[in-house]
């Protein structure tokens, strides 16, 4: 694996991989940093894991951005565009990517929460879109991701107050799906992982696809993408070792190949 400085890339036994942000008390994501996380998005393509857990430092799971790279509207493309391929890069990976939330999650740090496809919270967890308290608006997908997750008004309020809330406030409106004990935050998640990572991972990476792409067009849209990923997925060999167990054994007792 390559060798960074701002964040480790663990592989572990069971097929799960894990990405912990290590930039400094604060985990500000600095262009170095974003530098870093397309890069490991790029190795662990090349070799995929069975499931992907994202997680930052105890109390800090990632604070936003590095304001001191801040500057005008020229630094301000630049700034933008670090983040979103880097987000969107953890967004489109093809594997079941889990967020394991400990501490603040703020602008950025929420942002990549986000982009994650599952996000599992320690009770305390505090998660917001604090950039208008600067003056400036959330750049890495806070105004279009977060209303998606957890609606329009409620986005709207987060973003244009500034306002932080806290684990349980996240789990009732669906900004985080599970919370649980800070001691139990990454056994739930890296048991989570590990269960996901003995499926039909072929099958889940198009599952994943076509809610992602489903949700930017109409039903009917949506309805003509599953269909062809229906048909795509039988070219898999866990297509055909799901349907000859389940004749044979039931239901759950496939072993899949990853194929």
């Amino acid at each position: 694996m390559a060798d960074y400085q701002l964040l480790t890339l663990d592989r572990r036994d069971d097929g799960v991989a894990v990405l912990t942000l290590a930039n400094g008390k604060v985990n500000a994501f600095s262009q170095e940093l974003l530098t870093e996380i397309r890069s490991a998005i790029g190795e662990l393509k090349d070799d995929l894991p069975g499931a992907l857990v994202i997680t930052g430092g105890d109390r800090l799971f990632a604070a936003g951005a590095d304001i001191e790279q801040f500057g005008g509207p020229e630094e301000a493309v630049e700034i933008g565009v670090g983040f979103h391929s880097a987000f969107n890069a953890v967004a489109d990976f093809p594997r079941f990517v889990i967020a394991a939330v400990s501490g603040f999650a703020l602008g950025g740090g929420c942002e990549l929460a986000l982009a994650c496809d599952y996000r599992i919270a320690s009770e305390r967890a505090v998660f917001g879109q604090p950039e208008i308290l600067l003056g400036i608006v959330p750049g890495s997908g806070g105004t279009q991701r977060l209303p998606r997750t957890v609606g329009a008004s409620r986005a709207k309020e987060m973003c244009i107050t500034g306002r932080q809330i806290k684990a349980d406030e996240a789990l009732r409106i669906g900004l985080a799906d599970e919370v649980v004990a800070p001691t139990e935050l990454h056994v739930r998640a890296l048991e989570l992982a590990a269960e996901v990572a003995k499926g039909a991972v072929v099958g889940q990476a198009i599952c994943k696809r076509l809610i992602n792409e489903g949700l930017s067009g109409s039903l009917a849209d949506g309805l003509k993408l599953e269909l062809d990923g229906f048909v795509e997925v039988f070219h898999s060999e866990d297509s055909q070792i799901g349907v000859a167990s389940f004749l044979e054994h039931g239901p759950g007792k496939a072993e899949f190949s990853g194929r």
